[in-house]
């Protein structure tokens, strides 16, 4: 495994920022959804955490440019795209998620959806390799589906719906990370991933340091 891997990341912030240039798009041709440009919550998204773009001003440079706004990059682990893949069971499933997706809203707090874009379609194309899990080797000569990685912060912090249900049809049993931290990321393993797949582990393994029982038990350090 290397940081680029499989271009999985690379997928998804294409597919993001593709739903970003067709929003500014959108408008600089007429906003016939009528946009409120101050109320575009789609940020872009970059592999690599840029303190000095975290918050932006985009379509600077006159008339050819567009209507200057405020924007912004998150970090693609960080997108909404990331967590989709991750929970979609197929590529028809992916769709629809990525067509719910609320780009915008208007100046009458109606939302503006990525669908009325007619972007689910295209951003679809662009994942459709990145939807299929990619099967690596352990140093013990196991197999493994390495598979997305949503911030669990802010999504569900597990792997892929497909990793997952694929190793269940091929193995006697599977063992899976849910996300970091049994109050974050094993929550949402629970009440989000295993209930939109219909997951049911059999069992739970908590790994915890004497210092994190201490600092949680109340003992001095």
């Amino acid at each position: 495994m290397n940081l680029h891997f499989t271009g999985d990341f690379h997928a998804i912030t294409t597919a993001h920022n593709l739903l970003s240039a067709l929003i500014d798009n959108h408008i600089y041709w007429g906003n016939e959804l009528g946009i409120d440009i101050r109320r575009v919550v789609w940020r872009r998204v970059m592999d690599m955490n840029d303190r000095a773009l975290r918050e932006i001003i985009c379509s600077l440079g006159g008339v050819a440019n567009g209507f200057p706004r405020e924007a912004g990059f998150d970090i693609t682990v960080a997108s909404e795209v990331m967590a989709i893949l991750c929970l979609a069971t197929d590529l028809k499933d992916l769709e629809k998620r990525l067509g719910d997706i609320i780009v915008a809203y208007r100046r009458d707090k109606s939302p503006v959806y990525a669908r009325d874009l007619k972007a689910d379609g295209a951003m679809a194309v662009l994942l459709k390799d990145a939807l299929q899990p990619n099967l690596v080797q352990t140093l013990e000569n196991n197999p493994a589906f390495v598979h997305g990685g949503p911030f669990a912060n802010i999504a569900h912090g597990c792997n892929s719906v497909v990793a997952t249900t694929t190793a269940l049809k091929l193995a006697d049993y599977v063992v899976t990370e849910a996300g970091f931290g049994a109050d974050l990321g094993a929550e949402k393993f629970f009440d989000i991933k295993c209930r939109k797949a219909g997951l049911k582990p059999a069992a739970a393994v908590i790994v915890a340091t004497v210092r994190a029982m201490k600092m949680n038990g109340g003992v001095k350090k």
